[in-house]
């Protein structure tokens, strides 16, 4: 196992469940896949105990489906699926961006303003990868400043199962300019303090991903 002196500062079931969720995310282990413990064991050098513990943690937040005497597989999302998720997320977080865009501080505001200035500079630049990461940062953020931690798990799991697949969308034709432009009309909105507006455009720009990731 990599980083030893890390380990003992966390559960060793904590540190295979991450390594099992950036495979599954590099597609290492693609939707649909089998998880061979057998495999996983003698590939991080450990017993199936918490190999089986890192399984449950990841069956939790939705990334691996345990199937009756078949065993444990990484979850395949169909288009009904994604639908359904996209629903559950735009609602919640058109909820959460009305709430900041009416109640957040300045400072607060400004927080949001420097993680969109990064994301627009990963578009200039073509970086998929980063304008992913900062995307994600970018809403996150704004449930943090919510202060609702139920929304924010729920909609923390339910994004963990669209990344199975949602970055590809990113790569689609204007795709990535038609994103930076929809967060460019979110941060103006909040701005302004338009809630209903922002809670609006947060749910166009949802239904938006949903179209893309399709």
């Amino acid at each position: 196992m990599k980083n030893s002196q890390f380990l003992a500062t966390r559960p060793l079931y904590v540190e295979v469940a991450d390594l099992l969720r950036e495979k599954i995310f590099n597609h290492e282990l693609p939707p649909g896949s089998w998880i061979d413990e057998q495999q996983m064991t003698q590939l991080f050098g450990i017993s199936r105990t918490p190999l089986r513990e890192a399984i449950k943690v990841l069956a939790s937040e939705g990334l691996i489906t345990m199937k009756i005497r078949r065993g444990a597989y990484v979850t395949e999302v169909d288009i009904t699926e994604i639908g359904q998720i996209f629903e559950v997320i735009a609602l919640l977080e058109g909820q959460g961006v009305k709430k900041v865009a009416q109640h957040a501080t300045d400072q607060e505001l400004e927080v949001l303003d420097s993680i969109h200035l990064k994301l627009e500079k990963a578009a200039a630049d073509r970086d998929i990868d980063k304008f992913f990461e900062l995307n994600q940062e970018f809403h996150d953020k704004i449930q943090e400043i919510g202060g609702n931690r139920w929304m924010r798990k729920v909609i923390s799991d339910l994004r963990q199962v669209l990344k199975l697949q949602r970055r590809n969308s990113l790569t689609k034709m204007g795709r990535l300019e038609q994103s930076l432009k929809e967060h460019r009309q979110i941060l103006s909105a909040i701005i302004s303090r338009k809630g209903d507006l922002a809670q609006e455009l947060m749910i166009n720009h949802l239904k938006q991903g949903q179209v893309a990731a399709a």
